[in-house]
């Protein structure tokens, strides 16, 4: 049985690049279940399986659930929307459900794509979700349910997720870096890259002071907006990705008309953090300087 001490931590999606990095930065905070699709490093779970979830609560009983499992493949959405919708969304329903009833809270992530773009200021966690993607429209239904469910919830919006493992943008620069003399990359939608370690790191230290009885989750539930500080285009991230790690390609910027892809991508998805900061006292560093240790930790 856990003990306050050693609280019981099923983390969803551990194969993820943020659940990968949760499975570290869990570790001090209590026992942490990895749980994935394939059951690599733990349980297995399908979130479209509604017995799997049951199944899988019942055999680990947690003291809380965090969600780093998510349908993502952004343009598939389109011509797959049930799957998107069976994932994103109807099984937030049931995990906010069966956490109601244990009397555990959920940590969630959700997205910039939940907005339309159609702004030249931040994002705050009270504008109008207008997703023009079913990916944005599954995850905004997730979001929704959650909310609905009756469970202590903490929904962290982030946007431009990328890491060390996994399929993102840094990697994808790096490898085309070296295959290409000439990219062409999209400088019209504007955003924040965000390191999924510092995700990890502050969802680590939310938990730990929940469990110490620093702070009642049950009084601070909800909503907020968690990226790194500042904001880019895909064309500028590039170029500093290419820059900073020594790297000979030269970079062209395109709009995104030249760049056609199925799923509608917000042209502008920066997040106002204000609110994050204020409740919780945690402030990510700016996109650059995390870009830098990100880089540090591939070259070792």
């Amino acid at each position: 049985m856990a003990t306050p001490d050693t609280p019981r931590l099923l983390l969803l999606g551990s194969d993820g690049q943020v659940g990968w990095e949760l499975c570290r930065t869990l570790a001090p905070v209590g026992q942490v279940i990895a749980a994935s699709l394939g059951g690599v490093h733990g349980p297995a779970v399908d979130l479209a399986d509604a017995a799997s979830v049951r199944r899988l609560f019942a055999e680990t009983g947690p003291d809380a659930v965090i969600n780093a499992a998510a349908y993502t493949a952004v343009d598939r959405a389109e011509s797959e929307p049930e799957v998107a919708m069976a994932i994103n969304g109807d099984a937030l329903a049931l995990i906010g459900q069966l956490a109601a009833e244990a009397g555990i809270p959920v940590v969630h992530y959700s997205t910039d794509f939940v907005f339309s773009g159609d702004t030249d200021r931040p994002y705050r966690e009270d504008d109008p979700a207008e997703p023009r993607s079913v990916y944005g429209q599954s995850k905004l239904a997730g979001e929704r349910a959650l909310l609905d469910s009756g469970a202590t919830a903490l929904i962290l919006r982030t946007a431009w997720v990328y890491g060390v493992r996994g399929s993102n943008f840094l990697l994808t620069m790096l490898r085309l870096f070296r295959e290409r003399p000439e990219l062409r990359v999209v400088e019209d939608q504007i955003g924040t890259p965000t390191w999924s370690r510092m995700l990890a790191e502050v969802t680590a230290q939310v938990l730990y002071r929940a469990f110490r009885g620093d702070l009642d989750l049950r009084k601070h539930q909800g909503l907020y907006h968690v990226t790194s500080g500042g904001a880019t285009s895909w064309f500028g991230f590039a170029e500093a990705i290419r820059d900073a790690s020594c790297l000979q390609c030269k970079v062209l910027p395109i709009p995104t008309s030249e760049y056609p892809a199925p799923a509608p991508r917000p042209a502008y998805s920066v997040l106002d953090t204000h609110e994050f900061h204020a409740t919780f006292g945690l402030t990510l560093p700016d996109w650059r300087q995390s870009l830098a240790l990100c880089l540090a930790d591939l070259q070792r």
